[in-house]
């Protein structure tokens, strides 16, 4: 293993909190129903646009005025979200020393999300984490977005190390579908937005674990290829 690839929201980073407050300022302005945190965290994951438009779904706007809706929103919904950004959202126990153990061995630490780069960057810097990556894909870096394979490519190719000799580490089935797509060896983070009706084991990820210190043991990680 030469590099290790993390999403972010759900597997470093538990932002549900603070997407829910933002989301919730949004519907409020529109005099909708307000969305309930556990709607927003099955939301997560295909950037913060989608998320919006989700929300305004959920609150029964009808399909072909949602497009329009979260264009009229986002100024707010962005100026809103990026105040918020690292307010009220946590580090996963054991995700600093995870990374820290990681980065002392040598080994190349990259970020491949769907959250757009302020927002992803934002995060970072309130957290601390910044320091920590070699490198940041983001779901406005590409055309694409996981689980379409190529940010976890351009991640490769951004650090010189065959995709088969990094691991992605995510806790959606987007993540693992785009890491087999990629021929990427991949770790499910069972300790994420995991839904209850989710079964981790039919994404045929490489390892599947329960918590980040897991990740401290050599052990955990899976097998080159």
């Amino acid at each position: 293993m030469q590099a290790v690839l993390f999403d972010l929201d759900g597997t470093l980073i538990d932002t549900a909190p603070e997407l829910a407050a933002a989301l919730n300022l949004a519907l409020q302005r529109d005099a909708l129903a307000l969305a309930t945190p556990a709607q927003v965290r099955r939301w997560i994951g295909d950037g913060t646009r989608a998320l919006l438009g989700k929300a305004y779904a959920a609150a029964g706007i009808p399909a072909d005025g949602i497009a329009s809706r979260v264009h009229a929103a986002w100024p707010a919904f962005e100026y809103d979200y990026a105040q918020l950004c690292g307010q009220h959202s946590t580090l996963y126990p054991g995700v600093r020393r995870m990374l820290e153990r990681i980065t002392g061995a040598g080994i190349a630490v990259g970020l491949v999300t769907n959250k757009e780069t302020e927002f992803a960057h934002r995060l970072l810097v309130r957290h601390d984490l910044n320091t920590c990556f070699d490198l940041l894909v983001c779901g406005d870096t590409l055309p694409v977005r996981k689980p379409d394979p190529e940010p976890l490519l351009h991640a490769a190719r951004q650090v010189s190390v065959d995709a088969d000799r990094c691991v992605y580490v995510g806790d959606d089935e987007r993540d693992i579908l785009a890491a087999r797509a990629a021929g990427m060896p991949s770790v499910a983070a069972l300790w994420g937005y995991r839904l209850d009706e989710d079964d981790p084991e039919t994404w045929q990820a490489d390892v599947a674990v329960d918590a980040p210190q897991a990740l401290l043991h050599p052990s955990a990680w899976p097998r080159p290829r």
